[in-house]
């Protein structure tokens, strides 16, 4: 079956760097476009960043474009999320999800158009 792991979490000072990776299996991982969403305590799960599948194009919220960066090695299975210049507000659980649709050109934001989602790692940022 499908499996997503993220790691990379943990706790940094406002400011300061963290790179997430999710590695992906049970799915051909270069066929689908992958996202980042992320859920602050009382908050909605929101989206973060998403990539296509061949890796082309990228798709990021406005709170955090120009900090952080999404990226993927095929090869490897694996996304990343390169998270610069970090504030009290990233703090969240982050989740990888895959796309419900092999090669899809269109990159979403939707909660609803990824259909596996990893169990998630926490990013506390302090101030």
């Amino acid at each position: 079956q499908v499996q997503l792991v993220e790691s990379g979490g943990g706790l940094v000072q406002a400011g300061g760097s963290l790179r997430l990776s999710c590695a992906a299996s049970g799915l051909t991982f270069s066929d689908y476009a992958m996202g980042w969403f992320r859920q602050a305590p009382g908050k909605e799960r929101e989206f973060v960043a998403a990539i296509r599948y061949g890796g082309t194009s990228t798709a990021y919220a406005d709170s955090v474009k120009g900090r952080f960066t999404i990226s993927r090695y095929n090869a490897k299975n694996t996304v990343y999320l390169q998270m610069n210049s970090l504030r009290t507000e990233d703090t969240a659980v982050y989740y990888c999800a895959a796309d419900r649709a092999r090669r899809r050109l269109r990159l979403s934001s939707s909660n609803g158009e990824y259909n596996y989602w990893g169990q998630g790692t926490q990013v506390t940022v302090s101030s």
